[in-house]
């Protein structure tokens, strides 16, 4: 799964990388939680030259009311791959509501003899990437606020990203730049869209442990300092 994700570069750098138009001012996160609903950056189907605002969590069209929203958006941070096209939450969104969630690294954790241990990955360079992603607009009828919100869309884990997620063995779906027009184009069948929901090549990435600071209650997490590398003595052995 994929709950916890960075996207450490400033808004500048990245505007050079994708020459895209930005809404929203932007400094860089190094944690940011699923559980948190955070705005992150994003690029939608609709406009594919803009960087926006949405909400980790999709609250699917039919949601009637707020606290529906709020009690099923915890459950809809990610949507598994092979069974989006089926789910009712996410079906109607993988053929028309496609999106890039911009990133360049996550969080996934180790279990080794029932201990859980952080690690951070990335791809090799700590590029730019983006997640495969859904998004939804929905408005509150009693208030008329609009919520905009996304998810991440999750596959079979790769040999590195089984070893390290080693219990549930998944990982997001990675998509290189080159794959970020393809991913967007309103053209692409269910086949087309099921061909890119695959784990990415193994050899194109990194993964380091990290110290627990992530996990360490009233602590501030989103520094620099999560995503650093650090030994633990029971796994080098």
């Amino acid at each position: 799964m994929c709950y916890h994700y960075s996207l450490t570069k400033k808004q500048e750098e990245i505007m050079k990388m994708i020459r895209a138009e930005w809404e929203m001012p932007f400094e860089p996160v190094y944690h940011v939680s699923g559980f948190e609903f955070a705005p992150m950056p994003v690029i939608t189907m609709q406009e594919p030259r803009k960087v926006q605002a949405y909400q980790w969590g999709l609250i699917p069209h039919w949601v009637k009311t707020a606290e529906d929203a709020q009690k099923l958006r915890a459950q809809t941070l990610n949507a598994k791959g092979e069974t989006v096209f089926e789910k009712p939450s996410f079906r109607t969104y993988v053929k028309e509501n496609r999106c890039l969630v911009l990133a360049d690294g996550f969080f996934e954790w180790m279990e080794y003899r029932k201990k859980k241990y952080p690690h951070f990955v990335h791809l090799d360079g700590l590029q730019l990437f983006a997640f495969a992603g859904l998004y939804s607009h929905w408005t509150d009828k009693e208030t008329g606020e609009l919520l905009r919100t996304f998810t991440i869309i999750t596959t079979d884990a790769n040999p590195l990203m089984a070893k390290i997620h080693n219990t549930k063995q998944r990982m997001p779906v990675i998509l290189p730049h080159e794959l970020w027009d393809t991913w967007l184009d309103p053209a692409l069948n269910k086949e087309d869209i099921q061909s890119l929901l695959a784990p990415c090549d193994n050899a194109l990435m990194k993964a380091h442990p990290i110290s627990k600071l992530i996990t360490t209650r009233g602590a501030d997490t989103n520094v620099p300092e999560v995503t650093q590398p650090y030994e633990y003595a029971e796994l080098a052995s």
